[in-house]
Order: C-alpha cells, then sequence, then structure tokens
C-alpha cells in the first residue's frame, strides 16, 4: 500500500504554496457549498411552510361551509291570553 507523507516543515517552498493555495481553494468551496446549502433549505423550508398555510386554509374554508350561519333577532311576542272555553263545557 502506497504512504504518502504530507510534512510541510520538510518541503520546499513551491510545495508549501500549492499545497497552502489548495487548502484556501478546498476553503473557499466548502463557504459556497455551505451557503448554497443554506439558500437551497430555506427555499425548501418556505415552500414547505406556505404549503402547509394553504392546506389548512383550505381545510378552515370547508370547516366554516359545513355549518350555515346567519344573523338573527329575537323578537319577544307579548303573551296572548289563555284560551276560552265554549260556555257549558
Amino acid at each position: 500500500m502506497a504512504v504518502v507523507d504530507v510534512n510541510l516543515r520538510r518541503g520546499n517552498l513551491a510545495e508549501r504554496i500549492l499545497f497552502g493555495i489548495l487548502a484556501l481553494a478546498l476553503l473557499v468551496l466548502g463557504i459556497f457549498f455551505i451557503a448554497a446549502a443554506l439558500v437551497a433549505g430555506s427555499i425548501l423550508a418556505a415552500v414547505a411552510l406556505l404549503r402547509l398555510w394553504w392546506l389548512r386554509r383550505r381545510v378552515g374554508k370547508a370547516q366554516e361551509e359545513r355549518y350555515l350561519s346567519t344573523e338573527y333577532t329575537v323578537v319577544e311576542r307579548e303573551e296572548l291570553p289563555p284560551p276560552r272555553r265554549p260556555p257549558g263545557r
């Protein structure tokens, strides 16, 4: 099995500069990857929340349409006298 020994203290100046540039490029790529992942995650979360809101709204409208509601006013009537019986009974 091949073993690669990377010891920057023993390498010459060109190797150190090359490894430094490579490390910096990997760091920049990592930052861009994390930024892209955060943006994609934010978009997915926004879409999921929008879908959840839409479903709740639709279920709420269906619940409201299920029952008939209206406005009404209570009118109190005056009491009628008790019915009179015909005479002789």
